[in-house]
């Protein structure tokens, strides 16, 4: 938890500063720019990097709750509801940042 916290404060702010101060600000972030950033395996990282340190963060920040505030005969639906909605997000979120077809304007997997 301290080191993904400590990983992801670098991830952000890198993100926070290229996206929204640099140039034009968040102005200038379209489907070209995406795109654009994407085409490099470097970025698909960054991003991808960004997702599963988040998710894993706030999924084990969320376990936590559960476990202090649900009652003792319900924590294991909870935990579970928690985990299979935290891999579908993150195997959706990975699916699309690595099928990413900067040309075709889509992700070659998951069309619309």
């Amino acid at each position: 938890m301290r080191l993904s916290g400590i990983v992801l404060v670098f991830l952000v702010l890198g993100h926070f500063t290229i996206v929204h101060l640099i140039d034009t600000g968040v102005d200038r972030v379209d489907f070209a720019f995406v795109s654009g950033r994407w085409a490099s395996p470097f970025w698909q990282a960054y991003d991808g990097a960004m997702l599963v340190l988040g998710l894993m963060h706030g999924t084990n920040g969320m376990r936590v709750v559960v476990e202090d505030y649900v009652r003792a005969s319900r924590i294991p639906f909870y935990k579970g509801l928690l985990y299979v909605s935290a891999f579908a997000m993150l195997v959706l979120g990975l699916l699309i940042i690595i099928t990413f077809d900067p040309t075709r304007g889509f992700s070659t997997v998951l069309r619309g």
